[in-house]
């Protein structure tokens, strides 16, 4: 194991140094105890051999340590598996590639035991160094002091946590699909590389997606079957709260799904108003230009015609043209041709 951490229970108070990975069974097997214990990176057949002792599905261990595991849960006779994605969001700066990502998954595996919980991490899934911070999950326990209410406390702390960071996700998604709605109408005009954020973004909402929606059920079941103490009705109040924001961060996906597919064709459609832009001012001068370049083409003529070779026919045709011209501008102008 890389890296193994826990906390203990006993009636109801924090126990300082009452955790070791070999002892979870033993922990577990008091009827007063409460037991939390985090892996990082697990050893498989150390895994393994824990799931036998704890007589854990052997299925659901495979889940916990396949490389690639959609968001889900299992419902066993002593136990449920879940596996759900914590999401960290990265600071956008100037100088990244338009095709980086904003966000960082964090996979996390559980299985609720009656009087525990084992909590099973990867690496993060983006290939990113930085782990996530189970320090919060823990804190999250104290600020419920949810160890009054068993298991489902733990749980729901760590859900609350996960789904916590998935709005956070959102709010940063919205927040730079905003940004390219107002680089859209920038008198400059937008920055290069517009379509290709405007893809990233796509595919980072997609992402976020395939583990936000599948959360609705995971709570719901976890809500509806919690192998935790009988006071466990105290946590349900809290368990819809977290349902809500669950539905809220779903809904949220779901409105900026159509944002950004706003901001990509309404992006074509500004592209094709400049370009039938470009081509009205590049008509209209080459209408102003054509004025000219007939006059003084039929001036060139090798025939006789009035006024070759005097004053009065230059300043006849150099008035024409003058006056042609001012009246072709301002014709255009007006027309906002140019």
């Amino acid at each position: 194991m890389k890296q193994v951490r826990g906390r203990v229970w006993r009636s109801g108070q924090p126990v300082d140094d009452g955790f070791t990975f070999s002892a979870i069974s033993d922990c577990l097997a008091d009827e007063d105890t409460l037991v939390w214990a985090d892996i990082y990176d697990p050893d498989h057949d150390a895994l393994r051999d824990l799931a036998k002792e704890l007589g854990l599905n052997i299925w659901a261990v495979e889940d916990a340590v396949a490389p690639k595991e959609r968001t889900k849960v299992s419902v066993y006779h002593t136990h449920t598996f879940f596996t759900v994605y914590a999401v960290d969001t990265r600071e956008p700066h100037q100088g990244a590639a338009p095709n980086t990502s904003l966000l960082v998954k964090h996979r996390i595996s559980a299985f609720v035991l009656p009087r525990g919980l084992i909590t099973v991490r990867l690496p993060s899934v983006n290939g990113d160094a930085t782990e996530f911070d189970m320090n919060q999950v823990s804190q999250r326990f104290d600020d419920l002091g949810g160890q009054r209410y068993g298991v489902g406390s733990l749980v729901h702390g760590l859900l609350d946590v996960v789904v916590d960071g998935h709005f956070e996700a959102v709010e940063a998604l919205d927040e730079a699909i905003e940004g390219l709605e107002d680089e859209l109408f920038d008198d400059g005009g937008p920055r290069r590389g517009l379509q290709r954020r405007t893809f990233q973004l796509r595919k980072d909402l997609v992402e976020l997606r395939r583990v936000v929606l599948p959360m609705r059920e995971v709570v719901s079941t976890i809500q509806h079957r919690r192998l935790d103490s009988p006071t466990s009705p105290e946590l349900d109040p809290l368990y819809a709260d977290l349902y809500d924001h669950v539905l809220r961060a779903s809904e949220w996906t779901e409105s900026l799904r159509d944002m950004v597919t706003t901001v990509f064709e309404t992006n074509l459609s500004l592209q094709d108003a400049r370009l039938n832009t470009v081509m009205k001012k590049l008509t209209g001068w080459a209408a102003i230009i054509a004025v000219p370049t007939a006059i003084t083409g039929f001036y060139g003529q090798n025939v006789m015609y009035p006024g070759i070779n005097t004053v009065v026919g230059f300043i006849a045709s150099t008035a024409l043209i003058v006056v042609l011209v001012i009246l072709l501008y301002v014709m255009f102008k007006r027309r906002d041709w140019l």
